[in-house]
């Protein structure tokens, strides 16, 4: 668990279903994520299910609480991948630059990764001025790397070097 000034980063439990579900169902935040939006709680639940079992005993992956409610997620899901979701009521509140803040530097603590990676939908505005702001640097663009109901999307590509 990392604190913040305003966020307990932690990690995922069943009673979360509900707040992943209200972020996971609306089409705003999923706007720029790989899957569409969620239909129903069985659809959040196995995610969440996933998220329990997978990210048990691990210290890089974090659900993002705010006054005891789940309002996100944040952290390196895969590999040196590092990756975040807030739910659209909580955007442009400095919430996730907070949380990503402490979790770099923590990431870095735990893991020997040389990079992290990050990657983003090239409209997402907001992810792509998050990312150059905690210090990545776009390194290249690609076409076609997501078919999200049958519309492909394409990404744009960060790294952030680990710090000397």
């Amino acid at each position: 668990m990392i604190k913040t000034s305003r966020l307990v980063l932690r990690a995922p439990r069943p009673d979360d279903l509900n707040g992943m579900f209200a972020i996971y169902r609306d089409p705003r935040a999923m706007r720029y994520w790989s899957t569409p939006p969620h239909p129903d709680t069985a659809t959040t639940r196995d995610l969440l299910d996933r998220r329990i079992k997978h990210w048990a005993g691990q210290t890089t992956n974090f659900q993002i609480e705010l006054d005891g409610q789940v309002i996100g997620n944040a952290g390196n899901f895969w590999k040196n991948e590092v990756g975040f979701m807030l739910a659209p009521m909580h955007w442009r509140k400095g919430y996730i630059s907070e949380a990503m803040a402490a979790i770099i530097p923590h990431i870095w603590n735990v893991t020997d990764h040389d990079t992290l990676t990050a990657d983003a939908d090239p409209d997402n505005d907001a992810s792509i001025g998050l990312l150059t702001s905690l210090g990545f640097r776009e390194t290249h663009r690609a076409r076609n790397t997501f078919c999200i109901d049958g519309n492909w999307v394409h990404s744009v590509y960060f790294a952030l070097p680990r710090p000397s």
